[in-house]
Formats: structure tokens, C-alpha cells, sequence
């Protein structure tokens, strides 16, 4: 009654917070109800961030706050009040990434030397030759990469990781076709013609396709994932799989894991093809692949933000790819195409597509 008197009447009653007595450290432990629930309260679950992209699932139940943080699909999370330490971490990261790409270019550059004191120097060019081939195709990739990323709202945080899976993915995945490659090619010589006629339709398309769409929605790619994967409408962390309503699930991040590898697969059906172009040791034309996906990822954190600047670049591949596919052609029938000459038509058409976009940009 007293109590309820005290509430009925609004009458405030007076703690002094300046004197709370300290108990010992050695004071042995009280099982209180309010050290309980506080027990409980700092062991609940992290709280999920709802997904936005899926276009299937509505998300009017998310707070407004939620919905503005994940529609910022370039930027972290945690960016949201941005520090000075903060920015120099993304600095740090982003000098980190320049010296990874490095370290991943010296180390080819001084691999496909020791090729050529062993082997001799027209295998040290074959190297190059597909090398070079291979990170402008991977370059090219990280346009896709980009518009996935973008659609599924991936956090930046998150981004490492996926591409990290990516790529081991895609080395196995590799290795396998190139063997498969390498074994049809020798019993088969007539293959050659299909890996042209491949290359020479990729060069077609290139030239043809306009702007990359960023609406993913209707992509074959990605509405085979959503339909055999069940996943959640929510990231749980950086978690692949998670655990709803005593339900196994994956998460979006999942999904966009499997999105990229078989995306990966699709451009192996060009790219493996015009390595092949260049040289039929399988040797080569693994190292050449391994080398240029190694430093995908540390590449994508460098010019994820401005490839859209290379307008020429798609252009020059195409070239490439048909000049490849022709090589191939001319080849089977007896015209054999030097790997050095090769080697320099890959090099100046890819460098005058960057170039060029480096000059229309300056305008």
C-alpha cells in the first residue's frame, strides 16, 4: 500500500548516487535477481542487419535508422559518424592494398624471369604473354563484381571476405578446366576451332553489349542462386549460415558467394580459351591464371571505386580476344602467329585502352 501510494501521489524519492558502497574483490558473489537478468542481457544475440536488396520480401517492419545505414551500399556500417581514425584505417587499408598488388606483380614479373633462365625465352613470353592476358580479363571481372556487390548491398566490411572465398574457389575450379582443356586439345585438334569461335563471339559481344545494367534481378546467374538457396532476409555478422527459428539458413552473404563463383565459371569459358591461344603448356597457363586472380582482391579494393573511368578498356579486351580467336584459327591451318608478336599486340592494345580512358578523363 505504501508503495502504491507512492506512485498513485508522483512522490520522488531521493537517491544519493555519490555514495554507492564498493564491495571487496574478494567478497564472495551475490546471486541477486538483477545480477541474473544482467547476466542474460549482456549474453543476448548480436542483432542482425536486414537486407534491402532482395526485391522478393518486404521491409517495412526495419526501423527508418536501419534501412538509411544499409542503403549506403559503398559504405561500411561503422562510417556512419565517421572519425579521424577511421579515415586513416581506410587509408591505411587502401596503402595496404597498393602494396599487396605489388607484391603480386613483382612476384610474377620475377617468376617469369627464373622461367626464362630455365626454360628459355620463348616460355618466359608465353608467360607474360598469358599473364598480362589474364589480369586484364580479371580487371574487366571486377566490373561484375561491383554491380553483385552493389545489388546484394554487401557491406564494405563484408567485401574482403566474399572475394577472399571467390578466389579459392576459382584456382580449384581452374586447374580443373585446364587440365580438362589440356587433355581435349591433345587428342582433339579440332578443338582449337572452338576455342576460337568462343573468343571470337566474346570479342563480338563486348563490342556490341552496351552499358553494364545494374539491375541483377533478371540475371540467369543470380536467379538460379535465390531459387535452390534458401537464405535470409538479413547479414548475421560476417556468417555465411545462421540459425533462425531453429532453422538452418544461409545468409546474403553466402548467396553472393555462390553468385561470384559461378560467375567466375562463366569467364573462364573465355579467358582459359585465350590462354590457350598463347600457349599450349599447362604449366604455363595455370602459373599465368594463378598469378593474375591471386592479387584480384587487393586489386578490387584499389580501383573498385573508379572503374567505371576506363571506358576503353572493354574495347582493347575485345580486340584481344579477337585477335586471339583469329591466331587460333590461323594456326590450326598452318599459320603460326610468334608468342612475342603476341606478346606485344596484348600489351599496346590493353595500354592504349587505359591510356585513352586516363586521357578522356583529363578532359
Amino acid at each position: 500500500m505504501g508503495l502504491a501510494s507512492v506512485i498513485h501521489n508522483s512522490v520522488r524519492i531521493p537517491f544519493n548516487l555519490d555514495h554507492i558502497p564498493r564491495i571487496p574483490h574478494s567478497a564472495p558473489a551475490l546471486h541477486h535477481p538483477i545480477s541474473s537478468f544482467c547476466s542474460v542481457y549482456h549474453h543476448r544475440p548480436p542483432h542482425p542487419v536486414p537486407l534491402l536488396c532482395s526485391r522478393r520480401i518486404g521491409q517495412d517492419n526495419y526501423a527508418p535508422e536501419v534501412k538509411r545505414i544499409n542503403a549506403q551500399p559503398k559504405d561500411d556500417i561503422s562510417n556512419i559518424d565517421k572519425s579521424p581514425t577511421q579515415e586513416s584505417l581506410a587509408n591505411e587499408d587502401y596503402n595496404s592494398s597498393i602494396r599487396a598488388v605489388a607484391l603480386w606483380v613483382c612476384t610474377a614479373v620475377a617468376f617469369g624471369v627464373g622461367l626464362g633462365f630455365k626454360e628459355g625465352f620463348d616460355k618466359a613470353s608465353e608467360f607474360f604473354a598469358g599473364y598480362i592476358l589474364e589480369q586484364s580479363l580479371s580487371v574487366d571481372n571486377l566490373f561484375v563484381f561491383v554491380l553483385i556487390f552493389n545489388y546484394f548491398k554487401v557491406p564494405v566490411a563484408y567485401q574482403s571476405r566474399v572475394l577472399s572465398y571467390g578466389i579459392a574457389g576459382a584456382v580449384v575450379f581452374r586447374l580443373t578446366l585446364i587440365l580438362i582443356g589440356t587433355a581435349t586439345i591433345q587428342r582433339f585438334e579440332a578443338v582449337n576451332l572452338l576455342f576460337a569461335a568462343i573468343l571470337l563471339y566474346s570479342s563480338f559481344k563486348l563490342f556490341a553489349s552496351e552499358e553494364d545494367e545494374s539491375d541483377l534481378s533478371d540475371n540467369f546467374v543470380v536467379k538460379a542462386c535465390q531459387k535452390f538457396i534458401p537464405v535470409t532476409t538479413y547479414y548475421d555478422g560476417d556468417r555465411f549460415i545462421t540459425n533462425l527459428g531453429g532453422v538452418w539458413k544461409a545468409t546474403p552473404l553466402l548467396l553472393t558467394v555462390a553468385v561470384i563463383e559461378l560467375s567466375d565459371i562463366v569467364f573462364a569459358v573465355d579467358s582459359i580459351p585465350a590462354v590457350f591461344g598463347v600457349t599450349r603448356d599447362p604449366f604455363v597457363v595455370f602459373t599465368s591464371n594463378l598469378f593474375a586472380i591471386l592479387g584480384l582482391r587487393s586489386l578490387y579494393l584499389i580501383i573498385s571505386e573508379g572503374m567505371s573511368e576506363l571506358k576503353y578498356l572493354q574495347p582493347s579486351i575485345a580486340v584481344v580476344l579477337g585477335f586471339i580467336g583469329v591466331k587460333m584459327i590461323l594456326d590450326y591451318f598452318g599459320f603460326h602467329v610468334s608468342t612475342e608478336t603476341s606478346l606485344g599486340f596484348v600489351a599496346s592494345s590493353l595500354t592504349i585502352g587505359v591510356v585513352l580512358s586516363l586521357v578522356q578523363k583529363s578532359e
